[in-house]
């Protein structure tokens, strides 16, 4: 297999593995491109190499600027901005973690701290009383609540066992041990 035609398929491979990251193929495509390049390489090349949409590759260029897995780089005498992406594949899974705990774990915890404190209001209490579906609702309240908890629990546990994580491959022990 030739140089170039082994690029292509990572980037295709890698493409499809960043959904699974909760990220699109093509923000995945760029950043593996980076990843395989010797040489940073300027929006313009990303653009030409992957055949992407300069609004497309901008907007994702930017999002993995704010995963922390690329940066922007600038060669002396050049006006134009180039990109490189981090190499080492532990720093790169402790930051796709950390950005993943940040964008959909830490969100559910808040929502679920907010939505475990329910309680019927005394009004809604009296009318469901009058009607004889007080003893329901205040079931299907316990019910939610129960689930909610179970749920958060569930969460906090995943959080921490994401810290642990995040801890240990930051750990050169780790590495070591891993390898």
């Amino acid at each position: 297999m030739k140089l170039d035609e082994a690029k292509a398929k990572f980037i295709q491979a890698w493409g499809v593995l960043g959904t699974s990251w909760g990220i699109s193929r093509t923000m995945a495509q760029i950043h593996a491109l980076l990843l395989v390049s010797a040489e940073p390489l300027s929006a313009q090349e990303i653009i030409d190499t992957l055949s992407v949409s300069q609004g497309s590759a901008n907007m994702n260029l930017r999002a993995l600027i704010d995963w922390q897995l690329i940066e922007k780089t600038v060669k002396i005498g050049e006006r134009k901005e180039y990109f490189s992406a981090e190499k080492d594949m532990w720093e790169i899974t402790r930051r796709v973690m950390r950005e993943r705990r940040k964008r959909e774990l830490e969100p559910i915890l808040k929502m679920l701290e907010d939505v475990k404190n329910i309680e019927l209001s005394e009004k809604d209490k009296k009318e469901l009383e009058t009607n004889g579906l007080l003893e329901q609702k205040n079931k299907e309240v316990e019910e939610f609540k129960e689930m909610m908890e179970q749920i958060d629990s569930f969460a906090s546990r995943a959080e921490k066992a994401l810290d642990v994580m995040i801890k240990a491959s930051e750990s050169k022990i780790v590495e070591r041990f891993l390898k």
